[in-house]
């Protein structure tokens, strides 16, 4: 194997570390510890070196098998991992300079255009794997989206046998697009429009694993990112973006647009496992629990501001515990590996229009946020090339591309096909016996 020293026997414990080890099929199946925290792989697997010297040349599916292997150990079969694999990265992922010093990784390339379609796809099919073989009851997946999360787990699990997902969203508070992928796909996929923000519809979800009734009569797992099977394959991007970074060059500053940090964290545990990538920067809306982490040492959750960048609207990130443990708790450790910036909805407007006149390319909200953090980044660190993650595409935010375009954006294929459907949506309150009495 090129990839990883092999961890056949990978186990995770929970962060609040009062659940027993387990295997990657039950942290899979479950999605979060029976203490409520989330599970984090015992060990941190290392990159080979082979591997590492290898990497231009390898296919995507290669590339995912040997990155995901030691997380899955035994819990499913080689042949089947390679499929797997294969399939959850079977679109592109290009890397495309934007000016100088500047590349911009567009993961907005497979079927619900947003990154999060490879997690999505990559957990879809081990639980459908471990429900194929009886290795579980009939599972109802229950998710909380800002907007991408949900019409890539809908995409993903549509009729998936022994699977029913579950989606709450925030009424109001998802593009146009994004709110068709959520409710126009129907069979075996119920959407759920929440009258609050997206930090309600995370706490509902939250209440939800914690209430033993529910368990003993629906079998829960979440979908979000803090599912070890979607967190752990945003990997896979940091890879693919290193095979494309120009060869014998310093390792590139990555700038991450971050709203509950999965994506981030992610890059971060490549990087723990050897990946040859440079300085971190979460690049933050008007929710910056993390930046004013960073800044004083004092992590305070805060209510959700709705900005134009909405999938970032979250006030209390599930994942940045994951980071905590990353750096041990070492707020020194993880300064000197992550900074932070935030960026206001007028310069994500102006970094859209200043990177369409001047480049011709066009930034969606989450991606301008990065661009315009990484720019700022490298005002202060002239020599640093940097790239920031393209994480969904333009299409999905009209009310903020079309004025900078000056004329309506030409819609992909995809959504195309979800024009003139019927939107089904069940509206709920901010009320966890109502969520309770819909989901029994």
């Amino acid at each position: 194997m090129t990839g990883q020293k092999d961890q056949n026997r990978m186990k995770y414990y929970s962060l609040r570390h009062q659940s027993p080890l387990v295997d990657f099929r039950t942290a899979t199946i479950t999605g979060q510890a029976p203490d409520g925290g989330l599970y984090f792989p015992e060990t941190i697997p290392k990159f080979l070196p082979g591997f590492l010297r290898e990497l231009r040349g390898l296919s995507k599916a290669t590339v995912a098998f040997n990155v995901m292997r030691p997380y899955v150990g035994t819990t499913i079969g080689e042949d089947d991992l390679r499929r797997i694999c294969a399939e959850a990265v079977d679109f592109a992922f290009p890397l495309v300079p934007v000016g100088e010093k500047v590349a911009s990784l567009e993961l907005f390339h497979g079927p619900t255009l947003a990154f999060k379609d490879v997690g999505a796809r990559f957990m879809s099919r081990c639980l459908g794997y471990f429900a194929q073989r009886g290795d579980t009851p009939p599972v109802t997946v229950l998710v909380a989206t800002s907007g991408d999360t949900g019409g890539a787990v809908a995409s993903g699990f549509l009729g998936v046998p022994g699977v029913e997902v579950v989606l709450l969203y925030p009424s109001g508070k998802v593009s146009p697009v994004q709110e068709q992928q959520l409710t126009t796909l129907g069979q075996n996929i119920t959407a759920l429009e929440v009258q609050g923000t997206f930090d309600d519809c995370q706490a509902l979800v939250k209440q939800a694993f914690q209430d033993q009734e529910l368990a003993e009569k629906r079998f829960l797992t979440s979908a979000n990112s803090i599912n070890v099977a979607r967190w752990l394959p945003q990997q896979l991007y940091y890879c693919f973006a290193l095979q494309q970074w120009p060869e014998g060059a310093t390792p590139p500053v990555v700038s991450v647009p971050s709203g509950n940090f999965g994506n981030i964290c992610a890059g971060l545990l490549a990087r723990a496992s050897g990946l040859p990538l440079g300085h971190f920067i979460a690049a933050c809306n008007a929710n910056e629990p993390v930046p004013a982490y960073l800044r004083t040492g004092t992590f305070t959750p805060r209510p959700a501001v709705p900005t134009f960048s909405n999938a970032m609207d979250v006030g209390n990130p599930s994942n940045f515990a994951r980071i905590l443990e990353l750096f041990d708790n070492d707020l020194a450790k993880m300064r000197a590996a992550l900074g932070a910036d935030t960026v206001s909805d007028a310069d994500t407007v102006a970094t859209i229009q200043r990177v369409w006149n001047e480049h011709g390319y066009l930034l969606d909200p989450h991606g301008a946020v990065a661009y315009a953090a990484l720019r700022r980044y490298q005002a202060q660190h002239p020599e640093a090339a940097g790239m920031i993650l393209a994480t969904a595409h333009p299409v999905k935010f009209p009310n903020v591309v079309e004025p900078v375009l000056g004329r309506a954006i030409e819609l992909p294929e995809v959504v195309q096909a979800l024009q003139g459907r019927a939107k089904r949506s069940v509206p709920l309150a901010v009320d966890y016996e109502a969520l309770k009495a819909c989901l029994l």
